[in-house]
């Protein structure tokens, strides 16, 4: 059978939740037997999110083949459990990128290059080649921005291309939209849902079905309103409406008929939906019986996207341990060796956060001192694995000036070093060590007791690496090695083994935990801090007992 496409499309307002939804009905058709994937389509002109700054974008999601990718592929894949790749994300930067290439090869043959056909047929061929690469059943098209966007006319138009090009069956078209309360009336307002998809069908795509994001239920009267100025079956009218955890929206689409919608009119084999596993772990989340709380140092923590795989590995984390993890967000710019105490004052566990450049650096180095000398579990990820290497060097290995040529080029101890791969490279787009890498784990090493096996493969983004010249100083005083990269001998974990739980790595598990599939190290991690509460707590009631 050959793919079906679903094309998604959002209007009135951005952040509505067109990639949630989006995985959403992914979940619920894959919980129905089928294959599926997601694609997301982005207007903007650079190539990548991989130059962008956090406070611009959030994260940036890397995939197995080292990608660097919007935020929603980490939503594709926590939800459907599937491994997305460069294919899963594609930029109009990419698209002109590629157009370009081919007319300077002359592969236009002299033709003028224009929007349509040839950007357009850029565009569906990415699509058409990723419904190609597997024998996927569906594969969900989500496109970036909102209806009317000058930036997404193109995808728009690519679109409604599509749909003749592989049969107006084997196509729907789901709209996102508002349905605004306006406390001034005391009513729900369809004005802006109509004006949204009126824009839409003057694009020449009409829309299938149509997902209202509202805060309040929509009644029989609105839906028919709805269905009746934008030409659709009432059936057709699907309420969005607000959840307390976005891993609740598949079942909410689900009890207001997206998939069998779909599935009808896609006319898809399917099967009953099986969701227990994804029933189970959501009472994990909102009804745990235990919960810790864990410091997330990071300098970009007004914007909680930017960590946002972090975040969610958390969760999962914390659904293994039958436990609510409360994030308490720390700013590292503001954190130092005399206010340290005080700030991480009844934490049970320490996360230091990855990032770039030296703002905030003294602040992260004093929450890694603070849970090595008070036995508090630390996780260290990327950069927050170099900060650990920085401070035991400094305050363990009597290296006083250590530190990060990131930070400064002529430290007499440059314990985490620019890697040999990276010196000469000047573009700053796409050029770190991206994607999945082996890592050996030592036996008995805490990583080890977590991944339980020896050889594993994580996702990596960095240009620095713990340097080798100064490892065996580094060993001799105590830091323990408990992973290796063994193509390239590099350092890829650290430990501090007579610590309760003290471990850092190079990479980024985050981007591997989803929620049929834990993360091994965020688990213990929260496992850890709990464990570390209930010794606290121990503690406390001890000294309370009377002599």
């Amino acid at each position: 059978m050959a793919a079906k496409y679903i094309f998604v499309t959002g209007g009135v307002t951005s952040s509505l939740g067109k990639g949630i939804i989006c995985a959403s009905l992914g979940r619920l058709l894959v919980a129905r037997g089928l294959r599926v994937t997601i694609q997301k389509l982005d207007p903007y002109i650079n190539v990548d999110p991989g130059t962008m700054n956090p406070y611009e974008h959030g994260e940036v999601y890397v995939t197995d083949d080292g990608a660097e990718t919007d935020l929603d592929l980490g939503h594709y894949e926590r939800f459907l459990g599937i491994r997305t790749s460069q294919q899963n994300n594609v930029t109009t930067g990419r698209v002109y990128f590629d157009v370009i290439s081919k007319e300077r090869q002359g592969t236009y043959l002299g033709k003028t290059v224009q929007v349509i056909p040839h950007i357009t047929d850029e565009i569906k061929s990415h699509v058409v080649k990723l419904g190609e690469s597997e024998k996927y059943d569906v594969v969900i098209v989500e496109i970036g921005g909102t209806v009317g966007d000058i930036e997404s006319l193109p995808y728009i138009e690519a679109m409604r291309q599509l749909r003749y090009d592989v049969g107006r069956s084997n196509t729907l078209s789901i709209h996102l939209t508002l349905v605004p309360y306006l406390a001034a009336a005391g009513e729900l307002k369809t004005k802006p849902t109509q004006h949204s998809v009126k824009t839409l069908s003057e694009s020449g795509l009409s829309p299938d079905l149509l997902v209202c994001r509202s805060e309040y239920q929509l009644d029989e009267g609105i839906r028919r309103k709805i269905a009746q100025f934008c030409n659709v079956d009432i059936e057709d009218v699907i309420a969005s409406l607000d959840a307390e955890s976005i891993y609740e929206v598949p079942l909410l689409m689900q009890n207001e008929g997206l998939d069998a919608r779909v599935i009808q009119k896609l006319n898809l084999p399917s099967k009953n939906a099986d969701l227990e596993k994804w029933k189970e772990f959501i009472e994990k989340i909102k009804n745990p019986s235990y919960e810790t709380n864990i410091a997330l140092v990071g300098k970009y923590v007004e914007h909680h996207d930017a960590y946002k795989s972090i975040v969610e590995a958390l969760i999962h984390g914390g659904a293994m341990n039958d436990a609510r993890v409360n994030i308490r967000w720390v700013q590292s710019d503001y954190l130092t060796e005399k206010n340290v105490a005080k700030m991480l004052k009844g934490v049970s566990g320490i996360l230091v956060a990855p990032g770039f450049g030296d703002r905030g650096i003294d602040g992260k180095l004093s929450a890694v001192k603070f849970a090595r000398e008070n036995n508090i579990p630390f996780f260290g990820i990327c950069l927050g694995m170099q900060c650990a290497v920085v401070e035991f060097a400094r305050n363990c290995a009597g290296m006083p000036e250590a530190n990060s040529t990131e930070f400064d080029e002529d430290t007499p101890y440059p314990v985490i070093d620019l890697m040999p791969d990276q010196r000469e490279i000047q573009d700053k787009g796409g050029t770190m060590r991206l994607g999945t890498y082996d890592c050996k784990l030592i036996e008995n090493s805490a990583s080890w007791n977590a991944y339980d096996q020896e050889l594993i493969e994580e996702r990596h983004r960095h240009r620095f690496e713990l340097n080798n010249k100064l490892r065996e100083k580094l060993v001799g005083n105590g830091l323990d090695i408990a992973g290796i990269n063994p193509e390239k001998d590099l350092v890829e974990i650290v430990e501090i083994q007579s610590h309760p739980w003290f471990v850092g790595v190079q990479f980024h598990p985050e981007l591997k935990s989803t929620v049929n599939d834990p993360h091994p190290l965020f688990a213990a991690f929260v496992e850890a801090a709990l464990q570390n509460e209930k010794e606290n707590l121990k503690q406390i009631s001890h000294q309370k007992q009377p002599a």
